[in-house]
């Protein structure tokens, strides 16, 4: 039997990488807050422990009170690992943090439905993806609506959110629609993540689990290796799907709850900005700018995502479930929620320049990607037939000009040129805003080795013939 080939430092790399991820998020999530890395306090104290245990005894017996508390027990009543897991005296809303868990779970649940009704209800395109990888040339429907949910969702948040509003004080109540008091987002932000990431590991469970039983399962080649652990990561089944095999759970939270959950966040930090300080900064205009153009971008152009990667290679595992549900909202909103306590005030010839940066990003982004999904649905467009390629043994034409003769990942600096600006507004008085660009700049590396590995076994020696006609990788005449 051939040996199996693992990525990601194989099944150890895979549970690393599982367990270290969720303790990144909450940490940022803390980080953010604070304004800096800090790295006292992410255990709770014996003493914290104990004053905890203590005022959880209804007998007041102090025995709970021990001279060193277990990691568990540490971990347990950490506000940063574990927020709102136990008991807090001083919890501001004077609630218990059972009962702020739960609020929280069942926000996030119904969140993700609310989506998936969207989904369901909203005029679509029905729109076939790539052929599939067991060459049957079968082609997978996908509803295409995303960009109309983007616009309800942002409607409906602003003038349908129910309330009961007392009109004679105490007697008759009516039910009133207004704006959601989104606030309430920063207010618990942490929780919303350590939810969320619980919630990713019951979606992966079950994910996997299907995979053994499902009729008719097509498995990802990356994810069928038989170690448990390696194939909960990388996901045993290429695409899932349910309701009569019309509901897609891979495309569907690639960019429905975790993309739109993150302008959410986004404007609840400049929606508490504005009610602490009466205004909001040019900063958090711009971030909510730029990354609310982001995330529409990426709705509008739903159908491009079906020919990547992520849709036609990888399964539907934690690696994809946590990236998109939790790692995306609660990491990427992470500048938003930086500027809400520790905004720079940076005066406008900055702002400019870095506008300036980001419009540069998204020129490079959006023409890269638009002339390979043009010259993809048809090479004789007039926008695109003046390109040349190289035409492979395996029928596939690859660009030799226009953006992608320049370098062969160009897509990929624009959108690491995007993410800088973004980490630019939170100005320079901290490493932590800056977490993005550091990890977006090693997950693309990681992400063009991949590519280059699988375009090489796809098309053998066409693809060395391709590198030596466009030799650099990110940017032209550098690397």
């Amino acid at each position: 039997k051939d040996q199996f080939d693992y990525e990601f430092s194989g099944p150890v790399g895979a549970l690393a990488t599982m367990v270290s991820l969720p303790i990144v998020t909450l940490l940022l999530t803390h980080w953010a807050s604070v304004g800096r890395v800090d790295i006292h306090g992410i255990l709770a104290s014996d003493d914290d422990v104990a004053s905890s245990c203590s005022s959880n005894d209804n007998n007041g017996d102090s025995s709970s009170s021990v001279a060193s508390a277990s990691i568990y027990d540490k971990i347990l009543h950490s506000n940063v690992l574990c927020p709102s897991c136990t008991t807090n005296n001083d919890d501001e809303d004077g609630e218990y943090p059972s009962s702020t868990l739960l609020q929280c779970a069942t926000i996030v649940l119904l969140w993700f439905l609310f989506q998936v009704l969207l989904e369901r209800i909203l005029p679509c395109a029905l729109v076939k993806g790539a052929p599939l990888p067991d060459g049957s040339g079968k082609r997978l429907v996908y509803r295409i609506n995303g960009h109309l949910a983007f616009w309800v969702t942002l409607l409906l948040l602003d003038v349908a959110w129910p309330r009961w509003i007392d009109i004679d004080h105490g007697g008759k109540s009516v039910l009133a629609f207004g704006r959601a008091p989104v606030t309430w987002l920063y207010d618990h932000y942490s929780t919303l993540a350590f939810v969320t990431i619980l919630w990713t590991i019951l979606l992966s469970s079950y994910l996997y689990v299907k995979s053994f039983f499902g009729k008719g399962v097509l498995l990802a080649v990356g994810g069928n290796s038989g170690n448990p652990f390696y194939d909960f990561f990388l996901g045993r089944e290429l695409n899932p799907r349910c309701l009569g095999s019309t509901f897609d759970w891979k495309e569907f939270c690639e960019l429905r709850p975790g993309l739109i959950g993150w302008m959410l966040l986004d404007l609840a930090m400049l929606s508490k900005q504005y009610d602490r300080m009466g205004y909001v900064s040019g900063s958090m205009i711009l971030i909510n700018i730029f990354q609310g153009i982001y995330v529409w971008d990426a709705l509008y152009q739903e159908r491009a995502i079906l020919t990547t990667m992520d849709i036609t290679t990888d399964g539907f595992g934690f690696m994809l479930v946590f990236g998109d549900l939790a790692w995306v909202p609660f990491t990427y909103s992470l500048q938003a929620r930086y500027l809400v306590d520790h905004d720079p005030m940076l005066k406008w010839p900055t702002l400019v320049a870095i506008l300036g940066v980001n419009v540069l990003g998204y020129l490079i982004f959006r023409g890269a990607n638009g002339q390979k999904d043009a010259f993809r649905r048809d090479p004789d467009a007039a926008e695109v037939s003046h390109l040349t390629y190289l035409q492979t043994k395996r029928g596939t034409k690859l660009l030799t000009s226009g953006w992608w003769g320049m370098a062969r990942k160009i897509n990929y600096t624009g959108d690491w040129i995007m993410g800088l600006s973004w980490c630019m507004l939170c100005g320079f008085e901290s490493i932590v805003p800056y977490y993005y660009a550091i990890y977006f700049a090693i997950l693309l590396v990681h992400r063009s080795i991949r590519d280059d590995h699988m375009c090489q076994e796809k098309y053998g020696d066409d693809w060395g013939k391709y590198k030596a006609i466009v030799p650099y990788r990110f940017i032209p005449g550098v690397i």
